[in-house]
């Protein structure tokens, strides 16, 4: 199941709903369709969880699955001609270092060579929760970059919270997966490196996500089942200008997505909507594949990530000085 967060063009309000093909169904269609046990939570997230757990989307999914009936048709509306926001406005965002294949190519390019600390467990860093970009949003190059890069990663979505969560439990605390666009500012990246700490703002700038919050259900015939956890077996894909630049696949990831999820509530609480990016695919940066062919981002280029089941999440990239002035507003505390 697909799950959608989108701006409703009558209300203006935002809406979660589920995409049957060319549409979007706002889920409180649920009412009309005759499944009671449909609730609206104070947040997103909260609402998911709740009716992915009371079956109430699951329902409605299936009470879709034929064509929308037309006691729906008030709550539909073209995908076409919605706008999609974040799937979800995570609490926390935690980014971890999970494609072996990245980490030794990115380090190689140091002039670096793997250490046995990056296999004895899980590495991450928290990220910008307020700066996450939906599908379709442009994203702004900062002014003091000249090797913008993009990171082609898949996440998830925490569902159902908890504190030292077991590995082999972990799974279960998965509402959902989506595309997951680390953008990156190479030259501030080497040098705020250097001190030891970060990555800081060669990274808090942007985070594209989207574009729907896909359910488990909706990948598990791609699941293999291992002691780690599941490993899920989804072509990822990056193209710039229509140019396919990298290629990899989610089954790939040393560590599992359970693995991660153990890791990060050990001694601490996840919450629902936390977000688990899994890091970059193998190829899955201009950094690793960097040359005449493959230069740095500049305004004007289109990014594309495409990862099986998931969809396609694509931006453009704009000077920071035309963002800034086509918002119109200033953020406050």
């Amino acid at each position: 199941m697909n799950l959608a967060h989108f701006v409703d063009p009558r209300s203006e309000a935002a809406c979660l709903g589920i995409v049957i093909g060319d549409v979007v169904v706002d889920f409180r269609a649920a009412w009309e369709l005759g499944i009671p046990e449909a609730a609206l939570e104070p947040t997103l997230i909260g609402t998911i969880q709740a009716n992915l757990e009371n079956g109430a989307l699951h329902a409605l999914g299936e009470a879709l699955a034929s064509g929308v009936p037309e006691d729906a048709r008030e709550w539909t509306h073209p995908l076409a001609g919605v706008r999609l926001l974040p799937p979800v406005r995570p609490r926390s965002f935690r980014d971890f270092y999970a494609f072996e294949a990245h980490v030794r190519s990115a380090r190689a390019r140091r002039g670096l060579g793997m250490i046995p600390e990056w296999s004895q467990a899980p590495a991450f860093y928290f990220s910008n929760t307020a700066s996450i970009f939906g599908p379709g949003e442009p994203v702004p190059r900062p002014p003091e970059t000249r090797e913008l890069d993009y990171e082609l990663e898949i996440a998830v979505v925490i569902g159902r919270g908890g504190r030292d969560i077991p590995a082999e439990e972990a799974d279960d605390h998965i509402a959902g997966f989506t595309i997951l666009n680390d953008w990156s500012a190479r030259d501030i990246q080497r040098r705020e490196m250097k001190v030891g700490l970060g990555p800081a703002k060669a990274k808090d700038f942007a985070t594209s996500l989207g574009p729907f919050l896909v359910t488990p259900d909706a990948v598990e015939d791609r699941a293999e089942r291992t002691i780690h956890g599941c490993r899920w077996d989804l072509e990822m894909r990056a193209f710039v200008n229509g140019r396919l630049y990298s290629r990899g696949n989610s089954r790939d990831m040393h560590w599992t997505f359970a693995e991660l999820i153990a890791h990060a509530s050990r001694r601490t609480v996840l919450l629902p909507g936390d977000l688990i990016g899994s890091g970059t695919v193998g190829t899955g940066c201009i950094l690793e594949i960097h040359d005449e062919a493959h230069p740095w981002l500049e305004p004007g280029d289109e990014v594309r990530l495409e990862i099986d089941r998931l969809g396609a999440l694509a931006s453009r990239i704009t000077e920071y000085s035309q963002w800034e002035a086509s918002r119109g507003w200033i953020d406050t505390p």
